[in-house]
């Protein structure tokens, strides 16, 4: 039985998950960053049974920005039940002449090359270790993974104010939380050593069910989008890509 899920320009049908993990970024400044995925049961190999994360994405850049150039970045995969992963450039950087966007996207390119590698063993936390390891751009950003076991597991592991809000039948069951300093400065992975490491990453595992909805994106979702507003969308429309575009 395929499950209702949103998300935009890209949408995924809940039968055919990605071939590959591949990542995205946007010229412009993503005001929304949204990444929204339904479950259904997987068609395949007895191997391969279970859940798995059919997914739709949509950018909207922000008007400030849009000549400026995107500071996001995310990519999807389908390796076992399936990966999304988001990274929001910190803004502040641009005072200092660095392109906030580089750090974000090289981190998530080395995210997306490394999902499958065996040291990671399918655990987020490990995937923005390796990720963030990897980056030698200037820069900073908030980061959150999230990796779906075929048995219905899904576990995350935030580092900042990205969000996860998991929709089960018309209601939030699960939503995270974000970290911050104080007011507008978040817990980010950084190219200084004063920044927060993989080791600060709130990890948490939800079960989620059939027809759940998971909606996960930046801050530039969540602060601009209620929850409400969330739910009010995501029950109007039957795809994926229709409701992301309406968020």
């Amino acid at each position: 039985m395929a499950i209702p899920a949103a998300l935009s320009t890209i949408a995924y049908s809940a039968n055919r998950p990605l071939s590959n993990s591949t990542p995205f970024s946007s010229s412009h400044k993503a005001k929304r960053l949204l990444c929204c995925a339904s479950l259904s049961n997987f068609v395949g190999s007895s191997e391969a049974a279970g859940v798995c994360l059919s997914v739709g994405t949509h950018l909207i850049p922000h008007p400030d920005k849009v000549e400026k150039g995107g500071e996001d970045a995310f990519f999807v995969s389908s390796h076992r039940g399936g990966v999304i992963a988001v990274a929001d450039g910190v803004s502040g950087w641009a005072e200092k002449d660095v392109n906030p966007a580089l750090f974000s996207r090289e981190l998530i390119a080395h995210a997306s090359s490394l999902v499958e590698d065996e040291e990671v063993n399918y655990e987020p936390r490990s995937l923005i270790r390796k990720a963030h390891a990897a980056t030698t751009s200037i820069g900073s950003a908030t980061a959150v993974v999230a990796m779906l076991e075929r048995n219905g597991i899904l576990k995350l592991a935030n580092v900042g104010d990205c969000g996860v809000r998991i929709i089960r039948k018309g209601q939030i069951v699960f939503s995270t939380s974000p970290q911050e300093h104080y007011f507008d400065c978040p817990y980010q992975l950084s190219s200084e050593a004063v920044g927060q490491t993989f080791l600060d990453a709130t990890v948490m595992s939800v079960e989620v069910m059939e027809e759940d909805m998971v909606v996960m994106g930046s801050d530039g979702l969540f602060d601009n989008v209620y929850d409400k507003e969330i739910l009010s969308v995501m029950d109007s429309y039957d795809s994926v890509a229709d409701a992301v575009v309406c968020m």
